[in-house]
């Protein structure tokens, strides 16, 4: 029977800075802001965390201080994937030291690995962790598409509990739940697919709009596993908009200039990211105001 690590919506964290550092004070205000509006789980150092250009030693204090904040009321999950199987491992290693309650690793990246060498990278990295490994699968950022028998050895070894499918395909994530739905956890990792994939038995969603609105998709995910599934696909349809406005550019740039607009942080963002263009400002000004006014 498969264990899993969170139901509902998991918040895929921003990273705020200011001035080049990490803005700590407003990233406890958004783990806060996380609790009180009903995220079932917190995940931080991931993409929308922009953790491609956090150093270690930011990955770490990022973690620490999202444990104290969280403090055991719902996981924490760290992302702690890199290309380097040995660094995502210590890294991995750590970021459990310092609090977290599962890792998150995406497929390695740019190496190529064949199937055997991604098996191996994925069991480095849950033997180090010592805690649940939820693997991430994003093609169009990774260039490739995890192979169903990496899958299949993680969920026969054990090492893994979980899948962020992120392949934007409906079809693929719906032969990831027929296969493994009953040993491994799927997570919507596309916003926009969160009701289709809910409906096909996914246990939740790895969410960036929920970054503003996490009482919102907590109850969407709430009412479709409370068998409400007609004020789920209202909900879903209401907010369809607002997640479309927010990958209207690469991720988290829409995002952090929502969070701007709603005073929750700077809206800093760090090369090779920059700011929202003009545009994508006008889209969510108009996909924010049925929520904020």
């Amino acid at each position: 029977m498969k264990k899993e690590p969170f139901r509902g919506v998991g918040t895929a964290l921003v990273t705020p800075f200011l001035d080049g550092k990490i803005d700590f004070p407003a990233f406890r205000r958004l783990c806060r802001y996380q609790l009180a509006g009903g995220a079932d789980a917190l995940i931080v150092c991931g993409t929308t965390g922009e953790a491609p250009t956090l150093s270690t030693v930011e990955k770490l204090r990022c973690i620490a201080v999202a444990a104290e904040e969280v403090s055991g009321k719902i996981p924490l999950i760290a992302g702690t994937g890199s290309n380097d199987t040995s660094r995502s491992a210590e890294l991995s290693r750590l970021a459990c030291r310092e609090g977290a309650d599962a890792v998150l690793a995406v497929a390695p990246y740019y190496n190529r690995p064949g199937a055997e060498g991604m098996t191996a990278h994925f069991l480095a990295i849950a033997e180090a962790a010592g805690k649940p490994l939820i693997v991430y699968n994003v093609p169009s950022r990774t260039g490739c598409d995890i192979p169903d028998g990496v899958y299949e050895k993680l969920a026969e070894s054990g090492a893994a509990v979980g899948i962020k499918e992120a392949s934007g395909s409906v079809s693929r994530a719906a032969e990831l739940l027929l296969r493994f739905g009953d040993r491994l956890a799927v997570y919507s990792g596309n916003d926009d697919l969160v009701l289709p994939l809910l409906s096909l038995g996914a246990a939740g969603v790895i969410s960036v709009v929920s970054n503003l609105l996490p009482a919102e998709l907590h109850s969407l995910c709430a009412a479709w596993f409370g068998g409400a599934r007609e004020e789920a696909t209202a909900l879903y349809y209401r907010l369809l908009p607002l997640m479309k406005a927010l990958f209207s550019e690469t991720n988290p740039i829409p995002v952090k200039a929502a969070l701007k607009r709603r005073g929750l942080c700077s809206g800093e963002l760090r090369l090779p990211l920059t700011e929202a263009r003009a545009e994508t400002e006008e889209a969510l000004e108009k996909a924010m105001a049925p929520f904020f006014g």
